[in-house]
């Protein structure tokens, strides 16, 4: 089924389109973004059970975008009438338009030009099985509460096992002069965690699950949670490892995180403005092994960061990054795009309505390659099969990288020994971990369960991901 259109953004669409003309009668450029989106959380583990609406993923509201011939304004607001129009258009005149006007002496105002305005004009949706509002709370609940409790009674030695899922359905209006498009969108993310003891000692396994849909992803976390619990279990086995540099491989998960945190933020176009991103001075030139070519863009899969346009009116592109090693081009939102004298990448993402438009990722990943799994491990005389990562962090200035992966499983003359190693550290200089790169496998996945800040906020939802990928890494 296709998600249907917003019956809210149906009844105030006139509205809005009165004051975009009352607007370009005074503007050469105006824009205006319309936005209604619910997002809803759950959770049932032994200590209890959650349902809350989140409160950063929902609201009703709209921004109206503004060109003076050299600058560029917003204005937002969460409601609109015919008696509220006059107001709306006055405070955008009187208010917004001004503050250049009072900006502190010395403060350089750089005039910028319109922004392109091609026609377009679409309604696209994406599809689902089962809704989780049409499932309703009470039988979510039922089957989490299911969930956990199996977890829970699988062995002994486990603490607890909670289920969680989340849901955002949003739609949103773009309209100008020339633009009339209006996209649909459902994505559901799940989450199983098993805890458990041995003495004192704690251990966790974690495994998230995503897609493009509905309920539908219940199945899979039922049938994935024999799994999370026993590599939970296996941790309890699990040794501090011996700080160095190995072969390694890694994941789609770990993969995905290497892509996110060691070159994704690293070529954020707004970063490039403001001079805090090294990769802006290796456009054209090799920054990984040429096994490797990069992809970003709400159309470059379909993961729950797909879309069909951006916040500012960009239609969703595939932007390949890097193409066999080379550094190619970085992601851009259209202010940054114009600022450097590039095309728009179609990736300029907002948290919500009230909220400037950043460059953000959005379905990040390395592509397939060629190799088989069983190959890969075959070739390493020594090193780890890496897996469960749960956090990273990088520094776009210098290209440094810190990840931390909860599992390292030991290889010794091509083999899976069974020994575990916990926590790793993973770190290291991007270019030298990516120029490593020896061997690509020809499986690939993509997750979606997590969200991106711009530094420690705005938040927007990404996925990424990849081939599992071979390796020199430095663990701690």
């Amino acid at each position: 089924m296709k998600v249907q259109s917003s019956n809210y953004l149906k009844q105030v669409k006139p509205c809005l389109k009165e004051l975009l003309n009352r607007l370009l009668a005074k503007y050469s450029y105006v824009s205006i973004l319309a936005s209604d989106s619910k997002a809803m959380t759950y959770n049932v583990s032994k200590r209890g059970t959650i349902i809350s609406e989140d409160t950063i993923l929902s609201g009703r509201g709209f921004v109206a975008k503004v060109y003076d011939g050299s600058s560029y304004g917003e204005y937002s607001f969460n409601d609109i009438s015919e008696a509220l129009l006059k107001e709306i258009e006055e405070k955008i005149d009187s208010s917004l338009i001004p503050l250049k006007d009072s900006l502190p002496e010395g403060t350089e105002v750089i005039s910028y030009e319109a922004l392109a305005d091609e026609p377009i004009t679409f309604c696209e949706s994406t599809d689902y099985v089962e809704s989780l509002s049409d499932l309703g709370s009470e039988k979510i609940i039922s089957l989490l509460t299911s969930l956990s409790e199996e977890g829970r009674d699988y062995n002994p030695s486990i603490l607890d096992c909670s289920a969680g899922l989340r849901y955002q359905e949003y739609h949103k209006l773009f309209l100008s002069r020339n633009k009339d498009m209006e996209q649909n969108v459902l994505w559901t993310t799940g989450t199983t965690m098993v805890m458990v003891s041995k003495g004192e000692e704690i251990k966790y396994y974690f495994k998230g699950y995503s897609n493009l849909g509905g309920s539908e992803i219940l199945k899979d976390m039922k049938a994935g949670l024999q799994i999370t619990a026993d590599s939970a279990l296996a941790l309890l086995e699990s040794e501090p490892i011996t700080p160095g540099e190995y072969e390694c491989i890694c994941t789609p998960e770990v993969t995905g995180m290497i892509v996110h945190e060691a070159f994704g933020h690293g070529v954020e176009m707004d970063m490039f403005v403001k001079k805090r991103a090294l990769a802006e001075k290796y456009i054209g030139e090799y920054v990984a092994s040429p096994l490797i070519t990069m992809r970003d863009g709400g159309a470059a899969a379909n993961e729950t960061a797909t879309y069909f346009f951006d916040d500012e009116g960009i239609p969703a592109k595939d932007t390949v990054v890097i193409e066999k090693g080379i550094l190619r081009r970085g992601i851009s939102d259209s202010q940054s795009a114009m600022y450097l004298g590039t095309e728009p990448t179609g990736n300029g993402r907002r948290q919500s309505y009230e909220r400037k438009a950043y460059t953000r990722m959005t379905n990040t990943f390395f592509e397939a390659g060629k190799d088989k799994v069983e190959d890969m491990i075959a070739s390493i005389k020594y090193g780890f099969l890496l897996d469960n990562p749960s956090s990273g962090m990088e520094d776009p200035k210098n290209w440094g990288i810190q990840c931390m992966v909860n599992v390292a499983k030991e290889i010794k003359d091509g083999k899976l020994t069974g020994k575990i190693f916990s926590p790793i550290v993973l770190t290291g200089y991007v270019p030298d971990l990516l120029k490593s790169i020896t061997m690509i496998s020809d499986e690939l996945d993509l997750g979606g369960g997590g969200f991106c800040g711009k530094g420690y906020k705005e938040w927007v939802k990404v996925s990424d991901g990849g081939p599992y990928i071979k390796a020199k890494i430095r663990l701690g």
